[in-house]
């Protein structure tokens, strides 16, 4: 029989359960491997290293072939922390007449990192960004000056970005660009909805493809759904629960085997997201239980199960899991300038805030609050943790600011997972809110992966706090 929550219960049994709840469903014969995963190609990087013929800057005594080795080397010892990631070449350019001899290596790579041993090589940086692929140039202290001419290829909207650092460490971040955007160009997202689902702007942008999901085959993957499956998939849930409240045994397993048939036709069409239009379909019957269990399952995934056919916050998050490995919490902001807070409210959640394999945070099962239906989780997420709220919106711009999270609120008003977040300026924010209401909230600071990957899909970022 469910259970009364109140706040001080469920604040108790989840600082009890906190370091021993697992990662439910990662290991289980219901976790869904996306398709590709497994298959997909690795990320092809060209690495190519520029010299003038005869060095000056930064030493005329400089040993060319023991810096390039030297640089290989180095590569080698980080390939560990790249496992996905192919280095291939290793060139040496001297002339601008080299470039064209490399040009036909350049044409099905993902990405370009080249190195300057010595200054003045900025024309071959140039030419080789033209080939339009995706640029990086790591330029080490006293290597040259060519770092200096990177603004100025951005600014005439070449896909090119520096790393100018001592630390080769930073390559790892430098070449996750190319990783996201190859990755975003091999993604589908399945949409229903009740208007016929398109490409976005922003979907074309990152070759995102978008496909349509009938409704009738969604139904029909739910009614051959496996029972035993979905007992076991409710059985995870329920076990993991710190409590439950409101939902009956037979509500969470319908929630699971909903769960089973978004899995099922996410694996026939290899796609790596979903987005429906829950409260429009479940309130015209149409629907045999809310997706909010299943995508919370899916978003801990690694994949992506996003509420109300909202194809940007989707687009969000896929390109958050792919460049940072976390899930999204998309939400209904509700801003208080009186506390300077803003508080994040929804019913979907992931329980792995972290990422795939991560340690889930405490949870409810609750029925959800708009009508007191369905099963979804009550996530009792990290006080203290940074997040970093996002959107994507249209094709070149992407909102963005981070918070603090100080508060969980358990609260009968508003959807059931609850953070409240301080951040720099709630009053800016009311004043400038734009482009619909749903934000994505991402543990930990992401700005500095998402400045670095707007150079080459070429977005603004725009700062909303």
């Amino acid at each position: 029989m469910p259970e009364t929550l109140n706040r001080r219960t469920f604040i108790k049994a989840s600082a009890a359960t906190a370091g021993m709840l697992p990662a439910v469903g990662v290991n289980s014969p219901a976790a869904l491997v996306p398709a590709t995963d497994g298959v997909r190609a690795p990320i092809r990087v060209k690495k190519l290293y520029l010299a003038k013929p005869v060095p000056t800057w930064p030493t005329p005594h400089l040993d060319v072939a023991e810096e390039r080795l030297k640089l290989e080397n180095i590569l080698a010892d980080l390939q560990k922390d790249m496992p996905d990631v192919s280095f291939e070449g290793g060139e040496l350019l001297r002339v601008i007449d080299d470039v064209p001899k490399v040009r036909d290596s350049l044409k099905d790579v993902d990405g370009i990192l080249i190195f300057n041993l010595t200054s003045t090589v900025g024309h071959m940086i140039r030419a080789l960004a033209e080939s339009g692929k995706p640029t990086l140039l790591f330029c080490q202290p006293y290597s040259g000056h060519d770092w200096s001419i990177i603004a100025d290829l951005q600014d005439v909207g070449l896909k090119i970005d520096v790393i100018a650092s001592s630390n080769f460490r930073d390559l790892v971040a430098g070449i996750s660009p190319f990783r996201t955007i190859k990755r975003l160009s091999e993604s589908k997202i399945l949409v229903l909805s009740k208007a016929e689902a398109d490409a976005t702007p922003a979907s074309e942008r990152l070759g995102v493809k978008i496909v349509p999901l009938q409704h009738e085959r969604l139904m029909a993957a739910y009614r051959s759904a496996d029972p035993a499956e979905a007992e076991n998939e409710a059985r995870q849930w329920i076990d993991g629960a710190v409590k439950i409240v409101e939902p009956s045994r037979d509500e969470i397993v319908r929630s699971s085997r909903f769960y089973l048939a978004m899995k099922r036709i996410m694996t026939e069409e290899a796609a790596q997201a979903i987005t429906i239009n829950c409260l429009g379909l479940f309130y015209a019957g149409k629907l045999p239980a809310y997706p909010c269990l299943g995508f919370s399952r899916l978003n801990n995934l690694g994949l992506v199960g996003a509420c109300e056919a909202d194809v940007e916050s989707t687009l969000t998050m896929l390109l958050f899991q792919y460049m940072a490995g976390k899930p999204g919490f998309i939400t209904d902001p509700v801003i208080d300038t009186g506390s300077g807070t803003v508080i994040h409210a929804h019913c979907v959640a992931p329980t792995c805030m972290d990422g795939l394999g991560s340690r889930e945070e405490p949870y409810v099962l609750r029925s959800h609050m708009e009508d007191d239906k369905g099963a979804v989780v009550q996530v009792r997420m990290r006080v203290g943790q940074t997040i970093t709220m996002a959107k994507l919106v249209g094709s070149e711009t992407m909102l963005l600011s981070t918070g603090e999270i100080i508060d969980t609120p358990i609260s009968e008003r508003g959807c059931r997972t609850q953070i409240t977040t301080r951040v720099k300026d709630p009053k800016r924010l009311l004043a400038q809110y734009r482009h619909g209401l749903h934000r994505v909230i991402f543990y930990g600071d992401h700005t500095a992966a998402v400045e670095r990957l707007s150079k080459f899909l070429k977005f603004k970022v725009v700062y909303e706090v």
